[in-house]
């Protein structure tokens, strides 16, 4: 994945971000959303109306950047575990 420096994250949208308001796992390239994926799951402090929003974000940018999602809902990564 490329590293993104503070000045790049700084510069991105908040609606770059799966969680814009904490501005955490952005989601500017593929690697970043695959990674977004990944880590799902570690994001703390957030409501399950703000993870429903972040997935709706991730699905649109794996669809933009060519990344397969084959899970329907975030809740499918816990089954995963």
């Amino acid at each position: 994945m490329s590293e993104l420096s503070e000045k790049q994250r700084d510069d991105l949208d908040d609606d770059q971000y799966a969680f814009p308001k904490e501005r955490k796992e952005p989601l500017n390239n593929a690697s970043h959303v695959r990674n977004a994926i990944a880590r799902f799951n570690q994001v703390k402090g957030v409501s399950d109306d703000e993870r429903d929003s972040a997935w709706r974000r991730i699905k649109k940018a794996a669809d933009k950047h060519g990344v397969d999602v084959p899970e329907k809902s975030w809740h499918d990564l816990k089954s995963k575990k």
